[in-house]
Order: C-alpha cells, then sequence, then structure tokens
C-alpha cells in the first residue's frame, strides 16, 4: 500500500498530531506500507526522524499568506486557504498511485477532502474537535467523549466507519509491550514525571518544577521530558540540574519513564492516554481549548484527575500536585480505571480498519474438519464452552455440516502467516448476530484474541452489511472473554443466572 499523511507541527500547532501519525505511520511501514508525510512547516528535527524512520517527506510551498475566513475556528493553522493548500497536496503527490490519504489537521475539512478525492482511493481523517463536515471514509476520534456515539453525526457520510474512543489511541509498540509488566499503582509517591507536550509555550514545566521544590519532599525522584522546541529549553535544563531532577529532552524513553513512576504532571493529548495504558495516575492541566471538553469528560469517567484553574496555574498546581501526593486511595482509583479503558492496542485495530491486519479472515470448509474437531475437544476449549462436554467423531460430522449448509450461521476461521490462529461463529438473526470466538490453544498468545475478533468483526461488516449488532453470551466464570468483549468495546446488557439440580 502506498499512505501519504498531511499534517502540520509548528509552535501554534504543537507536535502531538505529528506524532500520532508518525506511530500509525510506523505500524503501517512494518506491515509493508510506503510512507509519505506531506507538510508545509515541518522542523528540521522532525524531518529527520521521517528520513531516519525510511520515510519520505514532501514539503509545500511556504509561502504564507492570510488565511481566507471559511468558518474554521482554526483556519489561522494553515498559513493559506484550503484551496491552494490541495492545489500544492495534489501537485507533490501527483505521479504515484495512493491507497490511503490520511489527514490530521484541525483547518481542514470536507471541501479540501473532497478536492483530494482524484489522487487518493480512501481518506481517513483523525479528528478531536468534531466542529467540521469531512468527506472521508474512516474518521478516528481516539478521545474519550461522554457523547462519543453522537459527536460526527450529521458530520460525515453515511459509509464512513468511525472509530471512536481511547481503545483506538496510537500509542507506540513499546507502551502495549510494558502495559503486560506494569500493575496498578499502589502506595506513596516516589517517583514523579513531568511532561506538557513537546512544545509547552506557556513553560508549565517550568512552574510545575518550581512547585515540587517548594515542597521539598525527601527521597523524591522527579524526571522532567520536554520537546527539543521548548522555548526555556535552556531554563529548564539549569533548573533540573540545580535541583537533582533528571532532564530529559526529545526522549524516546517516555513509556519506560511512564512506567517507572507513581504520578504524572502534564497537559491533555495524546499522552493522556499513554499513562492509562500504563496505570500512571495523572494530574492533568487543560492547556489549549480544544482540550477542554475532553478532560472534563475523562475526568468525570476517573481516567485523570483534572482540577479547573479557579485562581492561576500555579496556585492550582500548589493545591492539587499536594492533594494528590497525599490521596493513595485516589490514585489507585485513577490508575485501575485508566487501564481497564485502554490497552494500548489501538493501532492494530486502525490498520486493521485500513485493511493491513495482520489476522486474515476465510470461511470454514469442510476440509477443515479434523482440525475444527481436535480444537473444540482440546480442554482449555471446552472449559470456556456453554457445552463442556467432549463431542464424539459423527456428533461433530453432522454439526459441520449443518453450519456449511445454513447461510444464516458463518463459520470463520482466522489465519497468520497462512497459520490458523482461531476459530469465529456468527449466527445471523435479522439484522443482529451472536458471536462465539477461541484461540486455537497453541496460539494464545497475548491479543490474538482482540486480533482475531475485530478481524471477524471487520469481515462481517464487508460482507454481512446488514448486520447492525453482535451479540456475545459469556460464562460467568470466562474472565478472559469478559475481558476480550469488554475491551473489544461490548456492553453489558444483562446477567444470566444458573443452577444445576443433579
Amino acid at each position: 500500500m502506498n499512505i501519504a499523511f498531511r499534517t502540520d507541527a509548528t509552535s501554534q500547532i504543537g507536535t502531538g498530531h505529528f506524532m500520532r501519525c508518525l506511530t500509525l505511520a510506523e505500524g503501517l511501514k512494518q506491515r509493508g506500507a510506503s510512507i509519505c508525510f506531506v507538510s508545509r512547516e515541518l522542523p528540521a528535527y522532525l524531518r529527520d526522524m521521517l528520513a531516519a524512520k525510511g520515510m519520505e517527506f514532501a514539503a509545500l510551498s511556504c509561502e504564507v499568506t492570510a488565511a481566507q475566513a471559511d468558518g474554521l475556528a482554526h483556519s489561522h493553522w494553515l498559513g493559506t486557504s484550503q484551496e491552494r493548500d490541495a492545489q500544492a497536496s495534489i501537485q507533490v503527490l501527483a505521479g504515484l498511485s495512493w491507497d490511503w490519504l490520511i489527514v490530521d489537521h484541525y483547518a481542514l475539512d470536507r471541501r479540501w477532502e473532497s478536492a483530494m478525492r482524484g489522487v487518493t482511493q480512501k481518506i481517513m481523517v483523525i479528528d478531536d474537535i468534531a466542529d467540521r463536515q469531512h468527506d472521508c471514509d474512516v474518521l478516528l476520534d481516539q478521545n474519550f467523549y461522554a457523547d462519543m456515539v453522537t459527536r460526527y453525526t450529521g458530520k460525515v457520510p453515511s459509509h464512513c466507519e468511525l472509530l471512536l474512543g481511547p481503545r483506538y489511541a496510537l500509542l507506540r509498540d513499546e507502551f502495549r509491550k510494558l502495559r503486560e509488566k506494569v500493575k496498578p499503582r499502589t502506595g506513596a509517591v516516589n517517583k514523579i514525571l513531568i511532561f506538557f507536550g513537546g512544545v509547552d509555550a506557556d513553560n508549565c514545566t517550568g512552574l510545575a518544577i518550581k512547585v515540587l521544590v517548594e515542597f521539598d519532599i525527601k527521597g523524591l525522584h522527579v524526571d522532567v521530558v520536554i520537546g527539543a522546541q521548548h522555548p526555556r529549553i535552556e531554563e529548564i535544563k539549569t533548573a533540573c540540574i540545580e535541583h537533582e531532577f533528571a532532564c530529559h529532552v526529545q526522549t524516546e524513553r517516555m513509556a519506560e519513564l511512564m512506567a517507572a513512576a507513581d504520578l504524572a504532571i502534564g497537559a491533555g493529548g495524546s499522552a493522556t492516554w499513554e499513562r492509562c495504558s500504563l496505570g500512571l495516575p495523572a494530574l492533568v492541566f487543560c492547556t489549549a481549548d480544544n482540550q477542554r471538553k475532553q478532560l472534563a469528560d475523562a475526568a468525570n469517567e476517573g481516567l485523570l484527575y483534572s482540577p479547573d484553574i479557579s485562581v492561576n496555574l500555579y496556585r492550582t498546581m500548589q493545591t492539587h500536585i499536594c492533594a494528590l501526593i497525599e490521596n493513595a486511595a485516589l490514585r489507585e482509583l485513577i490508575s485501575r480505571k485508566g487501564m481497564l479503558g485502554v490497552n494500548g492496542r489501538g493501532v492494530l485495530r486502525v490498520i486493521a480498519s485500513l485493511g493491513m491486519s495482520e489476522t486474515e479472515i476465510r470461511i470454514a470448509e469442510k476440509k477443515d474438519s479434523e482440525r475444527l474437531y481436535e480444537w473444540r475437544n482440546h480442554p482449555s476449549i471446552r472449559a470456556v464452552s456453554l457445552n463442556t462436554h467432549e463431542i464424539g467423531w459423527q456428533e461433530h460430522q453432522n454439526w459441520l455440516a449443518s453450519i456449511l449448509a445454513n447461510s444464516e450461521r458463518l463459520l470463520l476461521i482466522g489465519l497468520r502467516a497462512e497459520s490458523p490462529i482461531g476459530v469465529v461463529r456468527f449466527d445471523k438473526r435479522n439484522d443482529e448476530a451472536d458471536v462465539s470466538i477461541y484461540v486455537v490453544p497453541e496460539r494464545a498468545v497475548p491479543g490474538a484474541g482482540q486480533s482475531l475478533l475485530y478481524s471477524a468483526e471487520q469481515w462481517l461488516v464487508t460482507n454481512h452489511p446488514e448486520i447492525r449488532k453482535i451479540r456475545a453470551h459469556v460464562l460467568g466464570t470466562n474472565e478472559r472473554s469478559q475481558k476480550l468483549f469488554s475491551g473489544a468495546g461490548y456492553q453489558v446488557e444483562s446477567t444470566y443466572y444458573s443452577k444445576r439440580l443433579h
């Protein structure tokens, strides 16, 4: 696949949009995609980063003109009109067939996207603020909002696939791997991580350092992370040396630092979901208007602690840093809620929606009978099945024949590198389907079930678009399946009770 990204990174925009695009781009490149970033203003160190990762960069004209009043709150971010930006983007992308164009820019809407249709087969939009119309095939909003389901109603085409919520958060692979090693935070605060984003134009980092110095907590280790573009970089470095804090500039160890910390102090944005995935409780301050609702809704859900800045940021930091350090129960609650809300597999889910899932799906055939028989009778599979008895060969043969002959029952096999990893069955009922799933015992590695389920869901959407809802019946003792379905966005609707009489 050939995939282009359109995003910018400036002192005004910050680096968050670029970094989350880069995370997705790395996942796509690992699966064989060719990547090109298109940008008007991109700092040299970010261009170097793309080159080091083997990704192309196409620079748009840097001629900045007055942005036209086009009704968008962030139109001034573009530095030109959407029409001129589209013309320049088309010019740099000409000459190659693009499978996807992924755009992450608050100053671009359906007018720009529609103009780009001639150079790409499909368009994906990454958005957070839901304040404009889009012409796209997939829309990703990785943030938590109380009105998540309805935020984009009437703002995208009817065929657009919506990827909503932090289960789709674009986190680097090291977060997913480290998550398996960390536990919810308990006990005292011994390590604090300060990070207010790659730019931090208002130097919130400096304020947080000042507050912690005043507290003079004995034995406390503080890690301070800043970007290479921080406006007070030398001042921050000097303060860290003076007070024996560790300063990290443009570090690639963020996941490691988060996993080691007991408490984070910082801003919203993508770092919110990085912290949640590793169970790091965070005191989060709103540093941009577009983060306000995101942080308020996430705080109400218990995913983070985000106080209102009632007097000034400095006074608010003094009050609430102290309050959170002294409240171990609250920190543990936030830690557990965060880990439940974000499992670090968002990139894999998004990649699957772009048609590059590691798990392929095919319909089961008669030739699969013997392997299906062995898998179904394996003790680990029978233990979590509604029918725990061992199935006889003839009974199995009759069952498989009836399944393959019934168009309302869909038996699917998931494969990786042409080797089976699991089985999924959908039993259709009008516009709904019941799902059952198991992973082949010898392929039961972390993430296999989620990848299998998500790929099967995408197969169902493509091949049976009439299905609008999927239901799963899970035994109360089957904790693994409960985690699988809750982690895949399924909601608990009812509880079944049973009692054996004989």
